[in-house]
Formats: C-alpha cells, structure tokens, sequence
C-alpha cells in the first residue's frame, strides 16, 4: 500500500450511513409495537386463568416443598384485576388458597394431582375433598386429574371410580381435564363427569396451526365437542400460545403472537357464550428444563409478574431492543476503531456494514439466549459463540484495516489461528446441526450464532487444517434436507438455519481450496 495513499472518506461515511440505518432500522422493527383490540379492562373481567404459585426460583420438583403464602396473596391481588377465578392443579401446599381466593373476590377451579402413585393420588383426592367442603363458596367446582390419561399413569376406568369417589362425597360439579384427542379415545369417562373440560393448544398438536389458522382449529374442535357429548356442557380446560421459544411447522411463538391468539379466543369464547380457562397466569420457567424455552413462556405475566401486554395495550416481541441496540452500537464502535483509518475504498464500504452484521448476529444470539438459555452449560456454549463472534470480527477488520503499528502485529498473530477459527465455527455449526437432526424437539434455531462466521470465511477464506474442515462441512451439509424434512418446509427458521449451514458449507468448502503458506 503506498504510503500516500488517503482514508476514502465518502464511502466511509455513505456505509457507516447505511450500517447504522440497518442497525437501527433491525431493533426498532423487531420490537416496534403492535396495537390490537383489548379484551381485558378494569370494568371487564375474564373468565379464569391457570395459577401456579411458583416464584421464579422454585419449580414443583424442590426438595423440601416450600410455597411462600406472601407470593400467592400477591399473584391473586394482581390476578382479581383481570380474571373471575383461577383453576389449579393440586392440593399440595396450596391449604391457604382458597382464603386468599375469598379475600380477593375470587372463584375456584379446584385440582387433585392424579398420578400413578396411588398413596400420593389419595391423599391428593381426600384433601380435595376436604377443601371443597369446607369451602363451597369459593370453590365453584373440582378436575380431578390433569392429563393423566395423556401420561398413560392410570386407566380410563380407574379414573372413572376417582371421579365417582369425590362425586359422592362433594355439591360442586366434577370434571376431568385432558388433551381433547383423548376424550375422543376414551369416551367412556364423559357419562362420569358432570362437564368436559379439554385443552386445545394449537402449537403442540401433532399438525401444529400457525397463528392464522389456530383460532378456527379451536372453533372447529369446540363445535365438535358441543354436537357430540351434547347436553353436557364442554368447557376449554387450557389453550394459549407461547410468547418465547421455536418455531414448529407454521406456528411461531412470539409475544405478538400470543397477543392474536388470546384476544381473539376471549372475543370468540365471549360471542359464543363457552366457559374457558387461559393457560397461563404467569411464565414457569421451571418448565424449560423439560420442555425447552417455550415451556417457560405462556403466561400472561412474565416471571417477575409483569404484564406481558397480551390481554390489553400494545405488544412488542422484543422488549428490550434498546437495550441491543446499545450493544449493537458498542460492537459497531468497536469495529470501526478496530479498523482504523482504512486506505482503500472497498475496506472503506465494508468495515461499517461488518460492524453492522456482527451487531445484528450477536446481538440477536444474545436475546435468544437471554429466553432459551436453561442449564450451566448451555450458558457456557452461548458464552463460547459470543468469544468466537468477537475473534472472527477482531480478525475480519484488522483484515481490512491499514494494518500498521499494533494492528499488523495483532492481525498477523490472529491470522497464524485464523484455521482453528474456521474449524471452531465448523465445529459448532456440526454439533448444532446433528443436534437438530436427532434431537430437534426443544431446540432453538442457533441461525445467529454462525451467520457471521460464515459470511467472513465465505469472502476472505484462510486454510489448514484440510481434514478436519473437510469433515465438518459434510455433516453440515449432509444435515440440511434432514433438518428441513423434519421441520416442514413451512418453518422459516428452520429455512433460515438452512441457508446458514449452505453458507457455512461453501465458506469451509474456500477455505480447503485455500494452501496455507
């Protein structure tokens, strides 16, 4: 480079334009609100909402088993503004709940925890019993057993005789609560009920809807229900859609999403004259562990107990997108002062929109981890790509910097690694992928995580180490079309980890071509 040559200033300034607008234009868009029309308000209450009383720093499965009675009179404080009644699912630790209940004004869909333990499954029945009695006027009626049929833990007869036990020993109705598939498999428990309640959850059926075709999914097997245990009243039991977690097929969780959905199964519910329960009050994210990021996020109020703008005002899917932003702007700043004063004009076009795409890319993994992270190592691996992010960008704008001074001196020490960069990011792209062929179930789409790798080492690929990248791109590659079947070629973001690993593979594929001196 002679040393005459001068920093390009107009393309420098026309991308660092661009770069900035796509930051900017990127997280606004994302969490730009959305108005939609309310259901909920203080002079109109819904019907009833799932509570369980978990912080969130509990989950059911602690040992000892420790409810903390401060939180439910808080949860139920808060809930008497939104709903008529809660509906739970337990008798254990929750003795105080239905005091509570009464000094808050409301009703009370009572449960008893059926499960294959028979001990566990009486003591659970006698105490329902017991509330019930002792409660009429909180307790407007009883489910005994949540899905149990689902879990294959007892037989349709031995459930039958369960719900006859407590018929005979209480006033209020008794239902039964399972998926709305299994009241169809096992007819013979609606004679036994006073009311089927059935859960309709668009997002976990096996033909999962997408949030256009879920409310008249749920209007169609509603009508069903009504034709066919007619006289008996039919009562959707749970249905909600998930604000945080993967895509399945066509349905897409998103807190937008469940805003469209809830409000408009209240409106179709309300105009209908159906009984329904939303599921749920508040986000578990003691779920997560067993059933993946979306587990964690149905309710109507985050963990912290803040309102998630589902029911009323307007909804945005990223709530915290200043924040990322702010990130994005510092990884931008970062880059620009990593490439310094760049002499040609095509370095000049490029440091920017590199600074730009890294604030994107890491950003976006950041707020998907900030929802879906759940264990130690998870945490750690999302850490990990995070390092990998900021030392293929640290490589990329010294590249295209100047490279004088402290820079020639950094890029020539990074440029010697610059293979084992390559084959961390092949790595982790062929861990991910097999993962999403094998075990695709609870996994989020990592598409952010590797696209700027990729796009780096597609235009400026370095060589070595030739059989370990070789290996890697096959199972990148070769995962692609599995991916894809497996997930439906509805599913964007399975498409979007698609065009990602072809990235990914053509950009391993430059860098075995490339002899390394």
């Amino acid at each position: 480079m002679p040393a005459t040559a001068r920093f390009p200033l107009l393309p420098y300034l026309f991308a660092l334009f661009l770069g900035v607008l796509a930051l900017g234009g990127y997280w606004y868009g994302l969490g730009q609100p959305v108005v939609l029309p309310d259901v909920a308000s203080a002079s109109h209450k819904l019907q009833c909402a799932s509570y369980t009383p978990f912080d969130k720093d509990q989950s059911p499965f602690d040992q000892p088993f420790t409810l903390r009675p401060e939180r439910m009179d808080a949860d139920l404080a808060l809930l008497s503004t939104r709903f008529e009644c809660i509906r739970t699912y337990s008798q254990t630790g929750l003795e105080a709940l239905p005091e509570l209940a009464r000094k808050h004004g409301l009703k009370l869909m009572s449960g008893a925890w059926v499960s294959s333990d028979p001990v566990a499954t009486a003591k659970e029945v006698e105490a329902l019993i017991a509330s019930a009695n002792a409660n009429p006027d909180v307790i407007t009626s009883v489910i005994v057993g949540n899905e149990t049929l689902l879990r294959k833990e007892v037989t349709a007869a031995q459930l039958v005789k369960l719900i006859h036990h407590v018929k005979d020993h209480i006033k209020q109705p008794v239902t039964y609560a399972d998926v709305w598939e299994f009241w169809l498999q096992h007819p013979e428990i609606a004679p036994a009920v006073d009311f089927l309640t059935i859960h309709l959850l668009p997002y976990w059926e096996d033909d999962p809807s997408g949030i256009d075709q879920a409310l008249k999914h749920v209007g169609d097997v509603r009508q069903t229900f009504g034709k066919k245990f007619a006289p008996k009243d039919v009562m959707i039991g749970e249905t909600g859609w998930p604000s945080e977690g993967r895509q399945r097929e066509t349905a897409v969780p998103s807190r937008v999403n469940e805003a469209k959905f809830m409000r408009g199964f209240v409106a179709m519910a309300e105009a209908n004259g159906w009984h329904y329960n939303l599921i749920e009050a508040f986000d578990q994210p003691w779920k997560r562990a067993s059933e993946g990021a979306v587990g964690g996020y149905w309710g109507l109020f985050d963990a912290d107990r803040q309102d998630k703008d589902v029911l009323a005002g307007p909804v945005t899917n990223v709530p915290y997108w200043p924040l990322w932003l702010g990130v994005g702007a510092v990884i931008l700043l970062g880059t620009l002062l990593l490439g310094g004063r760049v002499r040609t004009t095509r370095a000049a076009l490029l440091l920017p929109l590199l600074g730009a795409v890294a604030a994107c890319s890491i950003g976006t993994w950041g707020e998907l981890n900030r929802v879906t992270a759940r264990f130690t190592d998870e945490w750690v691996w999302a850490g990990l790509l995070v390092a990998l992010n900021l030392a293929v960008l640290t490589h990329a704008a010294l590249a295209l910097s100047a490279r004088e001074g402290w820079r020639e001196r950094a890029f020539n020490w990074i440029e010697q690694r610059a293979s084992w960069l390559v084959a961390i990011a092949g790595f982790a792209g062929a861990v991910m992928m097999l993962a999403l062929v094998f075990d695709p179930r609870y996994r989020s789409f990592p598409s952010a995580a590797l696209v700027l790798p990729a796009l780096v080492y597609l235009v400026r690929p370095v060589g070595g180490l030739r059989r370990e990248i070789a290996l890697l791109a096959f199972i990148i590659g070769a995962g692609i079309a599995p991916q894809l079947y497996r997930e439906g070629l509805m599913n964007q973001q399975a498409w979007g980890w698609a065009v990602v690993s072809l990235l990914m593979v053509v950009a391993l594929w430059r860098c075995l071509r490339v002899r390394k001196a």
